[in-house]
C-alpha cells in the first residue's frame, strides 16, 4: 500500500488509545492496523516532547481492545446464521448462533469485565 500519512490529531488520539489499553506496543500496533517500526517511532517521539514523563492520569473509563476474527464457518442447521465465537483470556472462549443471545452475550463479556466484589 505504501507510505500512510495520519493526521496529527488521529496519531494523538492512538497514542491516547495506546496509554489507557495496557496492551504492548506490538499488539496495539497490530490492532490498529500501522507498522510496528512506525508505532514505535511515534511513542518514541512523545515520550521525548514530554521529557521521559509517562502520564500519570488514567482514564476512568480505560480502552478496553476485543480481537475478533472472522472466519468461514457452516452454520449449524435450523438457526440460519453462522456461530460467532469470542476469545477471552486465559484461553477460555465463548460460542453463539443464536441472534436472539447477542443481548445475553453482551451482558456476560460485560460482568466478566468488572473486578469482583471483596469477600
Amino acid at each position: 500500500m505504501g507510505r500512510v500519512h495520519t493526521p496529527p490529531e488521529r496519531r494523538e488520539s492512538l497514542l491516547d488509545e495506546f496509554e489507557r489499553s495496557g496492551l504492548s506496543g506490538p499488539k496495539f500496533a497490530q490492532l490498529a492496523g500501522i507498522k510496528y517500526q512506525t508505532f514505535a517511532a511515534w511513542v518514541t517521539r512523545r515520550r521525548k516532547q514530554r521529557g521521559g514523563v509517562q502520564p500519570a492520569v488514567q482514564s476512568p473509563d480505560p480502552v478496553r481492545w476485543l480481537e475478533a476474527v472472522v472466519t468461514e464457518a457452516n452454520a449449524p442447521k435450523g438457526t440460519g446464521s453462522s456461530p460467532v465465537r469470542i476469545q477471552l483470556s486465559a484461553g477460555a472462549w465463548l460460542e453463539f448462533s443464536d441472534p436472539r443471545q447477542i443481548d445475553l452475550v453482551v451482558a456476560l463479556v460485560h460482568a466478566l469485565g468488572k473486578p469482583l466484589p471483596a469477600c
